[in-house]
C-alpha cells in the first residue's frame, strides 16, 4: 500500500486564558480574518477560527482553568507559531507601536532572512520571518 501524502498544514491551535483579550491580539493587532465563533456551552468553551491570507487557518480556545505553558520554547512539543511578513523591521515597529515587546530583529544563518520574536497575551513564543 502506498503512503498517502500530507498536502498542507490546515491548521494551529491555540489555547488561551483570557479569551477577549487573545481574540483581540489576533484579530485587531495582527489582523486574521474571523471564520467563525462558536460556544461551545456543554464545555464553557469559546472557538474562534481565524484566517491568514493564504487559507492557513488558526483555532482560538478557552477552557475554564487550562493549565499553564511549562515554560517558554525550548519544553518539549510545539515550540513557537512563525508567520512571514514582508518586512519583518516594519512590522516590529507597528508591534512596539502597539505595545508589544520584541525581541531584536535577528538574521537567520542559513537563509540570510531577517525574523523575530514576540509573544501573545499568554506568553505563547510567536516569530515573524522575512518572505
Amino acid at each position: 500500500m502506498l503512503r498517502p501524502t500530507l498536502k498542507a498544514i490546515h491548521h494551529v491551535a491555540i489555547i488561551c486564558s483570557d479569551y477577549p483579550c487573545s481574540k483581540r491580539f489576533y484579530t485587531e493587532l495582527l489582523g486574521l480574518v474571523v471564520i467563525a465563533e462558536n460556544y461551545r456551552h456543554e464545555r464553557d468553551s469559546w472557538k474562534l477560527d481565524l484566517a491568514l491570507p493564504n487559507g492557513n487557518q488558526l483555532e482560538l480556545f478557552s477552557f475554564p482553568n487550562p493549565p499553564p505553558r511549562p515554560s517558554k520554547p525550548e519544553a518539549q512539543g510545539l515550540r513557537h507559531l512563525a508567520f512571514l511578513v514582508e518586512d519583518v523591521a516594519e512590522f516590529v515597529a507597528y508591534l512596539t507601536n502597539e505595545g508589544v515587546t520584541v525581541e531584536p530583529i535577528r538574521i537567520d544563518e542559513f537563509t540570510g532572512k531577517d525574523f523575530t520574536f514576540f509573544q501573545d497575551p499568554d506568553g505563547l513564543p510567536l516569530e515573524i520571518y522575512q518572505c
